[in-house]
């Protein structure tokens, strides 16, 4: 997208919701002019589509924690088809991750820094929890393998090990992409055209 035509601000703002800033937000206590419900929506739906993907994980990671944390398998739920959810979480957030790194995150690198490629916050996250899904996938291809026994109480070490990174990160990517912080880095125009 190209800068000519879209209002620059000299300093970062604050986002007006008034919830935990982020690097991604700005901070500053300008007030902007109220949306109305049509312009919120169109600032706000990326935010919205990225919580409906990031909800899905929020599920599965409660069901597999829930799991672990009791040292219980969900009922009806074989040891296989518990593996195969595993799996399947850590092959769906790599692929959702790959086509924001690849997709989204470059065009928001333009102007927001949270997006950059080195020392963005959102990537330095990413890394986090993917060296937590090494870890994740090893143990259950050990498992598979007949290397080692399902020890859900181990599963749980391992899952701990990046929770709180993945938690964080799913609530802050949200939040940066909301309707108060966006307005302050894009027009309405260019997010009709943003690639999400």
């Amino acid at each position: 997208m190209e800068d000519e035509g879209v209002p620059k601000c000299p300093q970062p703002t604050k986002v007006s919701t008034g919830s935990k800033k982020t690097e991604g937000e700005q901070q500053e206590t300008e007030t902007l002019p109220k949306l109305s419900p049509q312009e919120f929506r169109q600032f706000n739906h990326m935010s919205e589509h990225m919580d409906m993907f990031h909800e899905n994980f929020r599920r599965t990671w409660n069901t597999l924690y829930s799991a672990a944390s009791s040292n219980k398998r969900p009922q009806g739920m074989s040891i296989k088809q518990f593996l195969n959810t595993i799996q399947q979480f850590t092959h769906h957030l790599t692929i959702h991750h790959t086509i924001e790194e690849q997709h989204i995150f470059p065009v928001l690198a333009k102007r927001m820094d949270v997006f950059k490629e080195n020392g963005g916050r959102h990537l330095e996250q990413h890394k986090g929890i993917h060296e937590g899904i090494e870890r994740l996938e090893e143990y259950v291809d050990g498992v598979r393998g007949g290397e080692r026994e399902l020890e859900l109480r181990e599963l749980k070490r391992v899952m701990d090990s990046f929770g709180e990174v993945l938690w964080t990160h799913l609530d802050e990517e949200v939040r940066t992409l909301g309707a108060e912080n966006m307005r302050r880095y894009w027009s309405l125009d260019e997010m009709r055209r943003m690639p999400m």
